[in-house]
């Protein structure tokens, strides 16, 4: 699906990456976002960790660990080997992967979608949006 009635953009998919310290908590804060644009085979992801609010919901959180999981998002998104066994799938498959549901402490949220000319700004400005 390519531009949507002349308008020049396109559709695309957007899921926020969340850090749930403790699960049977169920707080969480907001530590990324994730885009999919089908009609430009493009998949992002830009992650910022405010570890001050992350110990605020628990002071004994491994951070580190928490760190290594989002960037893990990252290396999924830009392919290649640090996308591990993802690196030779589609950019659409990947973000099929990496939003499918978990329950550990880094998961992703919902899917939205909207329109944008430009996926890669997209996801700069729903991270400033969204999480920052």
């Amino acid at each position: 699906m390519t531009g949507y009635r002349g308008s020049g953009r396109d559709v695309f998919e957007y899921a926020l990456v969340r850090v749930v310290p403790r699960i049977e908590r169920g707080e969480m804060i907001n530590a990324g976002v994730l885009v999919y644009c089908r009609a430009q085979s493009f998949v992002g992801a830009r992650i910022h960790l405010d570890e001050a609010r992350l110990r605020c919901l628990d002071e004994r959180v491994d951070v580190e660990g928490v760190r290594a999981a989002l960037r893990g998002y990252e290396g999924v998104c830009e392919g290649g080997e640090r996308a591990g066994q993802a690196a030779g799938d589609d950019p659409g498959r990947r973000f099929r992967w990496l939003t499918a549901p978990r329950s550990t402490m880094v998961q992703p949220g919902p899917i939205h979608t909207g329109l944008t000319a430009d996926p890669e700004a997209e996801v700069d400005r729903l991270l400033g949006l969204l999480v920052r």
